[in-house]
């Protein structure tokens, strides 16, 4: 733990770089060391605290495989970026968690009460009482912490900013009350309890274990209390490509009910086929009960179904092309998977606001830039907010321009892998 004065001369006097450099690349570098050391003022201003300081940071996600899929016992393949929340932290010994985030009033709880409160649903102060109420049923005293966060991680983007911030309050958590004994899989379990119980959303772990586990990884949901987690190797920047996020403007805020309906559907499905979840059958099963399945749920229901199955293959194809080093065929595979998304599962629009298509029409321009060329797909869980593209580099400025020309100035982002999840700085 250190003075503020200490903190500020570590990050501007050249000690953080290569850890900032291994996080966000040499060209952030000098951009990230102003962030930093802006949060440490901000943290003393807000709390008049000046001793005692740490820093931690969360990453944002990606996913790449397995569009919806994770809720349903899947395989995903994802990875960590380097767009992230960072949080200048000190512990208080007032038995209260603190949390004052940039742009938003203060989050403030007393560690007494863990109860769930359904008036703070979909509320950030949901996050804090549920990861302290997680750490609590572990056997770990949580004490009471003031902490000042600042992200870069968009809302509503498909890149998860409630995840990151969750993965965030759990490695603050985690690191100064519980000496680190919670792991990165079962922090990410945990925080999907909190965004499931305590925030009132449903979702699955996709974006909790990208989160926190860090680096392209693949993840077989099959047993969702021991998932398979393995790192995959591979260099995108070598390979001559970019990895874009186009952020079409869409709001998130009221599509609740539509990410709720694709689980629900799915799940729906496996239980008319005898089961819980679509993993435990198959596409033959699926395909030999059609009618009956069109007639009692629908025809959606039975095409999300399919997409799920179609959508698992595809995982574990990417990973093997990736392996191989045969670029071509993975790019082809997400196109596949996208094209997937749109037809069969459906999550591109919401159907009660029609009007309102960004992701399509990213899609269309997208397709128009790259076909033959690179890869396109919507990006996170749909019906509005972001793309996502493998672009060429040389295609690159063009891309950019032509996307930003339709979504504005800033809406296109070239992220790079993150190599780690999350962390304590310093």
């Amino acid at each position: 733990m250190y003075t503020d004065a200490e903190l500020k001369e570590k990050i501007m006097g050249g000690a953080l770089d290569e850890t900032l450099i291994r996080l966000y690349g040499a060209a952030h570098l000098e951009a990230q060391k102003a962030r930093y050391y802006d949060a440490v003022d901000e943290f003393v201003d807000f709390f008049g605290v000046t001793e005692g300081l740490s820093i931690f940071s969360a990453p944002g996600r990606t996913e790449i495989g397995g569009n919806h899929t994770d809720h349903n016992c899947g395989k995903v393949l994802a990875g960590s970026v380097d767009l992230d929340v960072i949080g200048v932290v000190a512990r208080n010994d007032i038995g209260r968690m603190r949390v004052k985030s940039a742009g938003y009033d203060l989050d403030d709880i007393d560690l007494t009460d863990l109860a769930v409160h359904p008036e703070e649903y979909g509320k950030s102060i949901s996050l804090l009482r549920g990861t302290a109420a997680q750490f609590a049923e572990k056997g770990c005293q949580v004490g009471g912490f003031d902490a000042y966060t600042t992200s870069n991680v968009l809302k509503g983007s498909g890149v998860s900013s409630s995840a990151a911030f969750e993965i965030l309050l759990g490695t603050i958590v985690n690191t100064l009350f519980f000496e680190g004994q919670v792991d990165p899989v079962e922090l990410a379990k945990a925080a999907q309890k909190v965004e499931n119980h305590y925030f009132g959303k449903p979702c699955g772990l996709l974006d909790q274990m990208a989160s926190s586990v860090g680096g392209i990884v693949t993840i077989d949901f099959a047993d969702v209390q021991n998932p398979l987690i393995r790192q995959v190797n591979f260099d995108l920047a070598n390979a001559g490509y970019a990895l874009c996020i186009v952020d079409t403007g869409g709001n998130h805020a009221d599509l609740t009910d539509d990410y709720a309906a694709v689980p629900v559907e799915m799940q729906a499905v496996a239980k008319k086929l005898g089961c819980q979840v679509l993993r435990e059958t198959s596409r033959d099963a699926l395909k030999n009960n059609i009618a009956r399945l069109r007639a009692e749920l629908g025809d959606r229901a039975v095409l999300r179904a399919f997409h799920f199955f179609d959508e698992n293959d595809r995982v574990t194809a990417q990973v093997d092309a990736l392996e191989r080093g045969d670029f071509p065929r993975f790019l082809s595979l997400v196109v596949e998977s996208g094209r997937s998304s749109y037809q069969y599962l459906q999550n591109v629009y919401a159907n009660v606001n029609p009007a309102e298509q960004g992701l399509s029409l990213s899609l269309y321009l997208a397709e128009r830039l790259l076909s033959g060329k690179g890869a396109w797909r919507v990006h996170g869980g749909g019906f509005a907010g972001t793309t996502q593209s493998f672009v060429p580099n040389a295609l690159l400025p063009t891309f950019r321009s032509e996307m930003e020309a339709a979504f504005g100035k800033g809406s296109c982002h070239i992220l790079q892998i993150r190599p780690v999840g999350g962390v304590q700085i310093i």
